[in-house]
């Protein structure tokens, strides 16, 4: 787990990490006409897309695509225009299939779509504290049946604990099995699924019980860290500036969003939490979270917990991580690991 990027003004000092802003590809027959792509596009403007013809061959049509989906034909080599607007933030992968003399050919390249939002500086209010277990590594933490459930990390010392936040008192505890490094945990279906870090496999626990009933390896080469759901869908994220969706039934990603600040991507990004519509995630090593537009990736809002700091026994590498969502209350409790509390908090603009 890493170090990386800013969100606006204060947070969030995350490195830009741009790869360039086109790729060609090595076809040497077409290629797209670069030189008119900007360096990053946002959602409110066009691709124009022309392709070069050095060959002067006999064109018949063109067929486009962005990211494998097909989005329009065009006679011969016409010029073709491409609205931005429904597309997800990243890069945005360009291929066109040239149909010539009998034959046909690819041409590829890329554009990255960056975010126009500027996300809004959010306040919060503290209206209880509530004590945390300073040896809890938290990795994950969620209400179920108005009860607050915890995973923590660290071989040997991951488990999952269901207890009375307002005094501690455990309820119930599952040690995971000494390989795994616990991750993020969440509720869906009468079912607790939580993910490991490292170990490339999930666990699906009855959500009554924590009796474990399987384990499922990730369809992905990717590490486990944040987790959450929004009543259908499993939303997990790796380390990196993805957020992947997950079916539960199948435990297969049938999708995924990059998440930006503006232009920036934001990496590292962990602990995820469902709020009325809208995806809050700690990143890693930073006082702040990020409130995400699962729909494109947009980072929409900031909620720095510097502030934090001054009121808790922790050191500088305790992170802040841990977010639940009480329905009930409606409110958000945080905390860090191995920090000695828990902040039940509101949150406004």
């Amino acid at each position: 787990m890493k170090n990386y990027n800013v969100l606006p003004v204060i947070l969030l000092a995350i490195t830009l990490s741009n790869c360039g802003g086109t790729k060609k590809g090595e076809n040497t027959i077409f290629n797209f006409n670069t030189s008119t792509f900007a360096a990053k596009y946002t959602p409110e403007e066009a691709l124009n897309l022309e392709i070069l013809n050095p060959e002067s061959k006999d064109v018949d049509s063109t067929i486009y695509y962005v990211n494998d989906s097909k989005i329009g034909v065009t006679k011969g080599l016409a010029k073709f225009t491409f609205e931005l607007k429904d597309q997800k933030l990243g890069y945005q992968n360009l291929k066109a299939l040239v149909y010539f003399e009998g034959e046909n050919s690819e041409a590829t390249a890329r554009v990255e779509l960056v975010s126009n939002v500027q996300p809004v500086l959010l306040n919060y209010k503290i209206v209880n504290t509530h004590p945390h277990d300073t040896t809890s590594f938290t990795e994950g933490l969620e209400f179920y049946n108005d009860t607050l459930y915890e995973s923590t990390g660290q071989n040997g010392m991951s488990y999952i604990r269901k207890y009375d936040y307002k005094t501690g008192k455990v309820y119930k505890q599952v040690d995971l099995d000494s390989k795994y490094f616990g991750e993020g945990i969440t509720f869906l279906n009468d079912k607790l699924y939580q993910l490991t870090w490292q170990e490339k496999t999930g666990l699906i626990y009855d959500a009554k019980t924590l009796k474990l009933e399987k384990t499922f390896a990730y369809d992905r080469d990717i590490e486990g860290w944040g987790m959450t759901n929004d009543g259908k869908y499993i939303y997990q994220t790796d380390k990196t500036e993805k957020i992947w969706k997950m079916d539960p039934t199948t435990q297969k990603m049938i999708d995924y969003i990059n998440v930006y600040s503006g232009s920036s991507k934001i990496k590292a990004i962990n602990e995820l939490e469902w709020i009325n519509g809208k995806i809050y995630t700690n990143v890693w090593q930073k006082d702040a979270i990020a409130v995400v537009n699962p729909k494109n990736g947009a980072v929409e809002g900031i909620l720095d917990l510097s502030g934090l700091r001054k009121l808790i026994n922790a050191t500088p590498d305790d992170y802040l991580n841990g977010i639940a969502y009480n329905p009930k209350t409606k409110t958000i409790f945080v905390t860090g690991k191995n920090w000695n509390k828990m902040f039940e908090i509101t949150v406004s603009k």
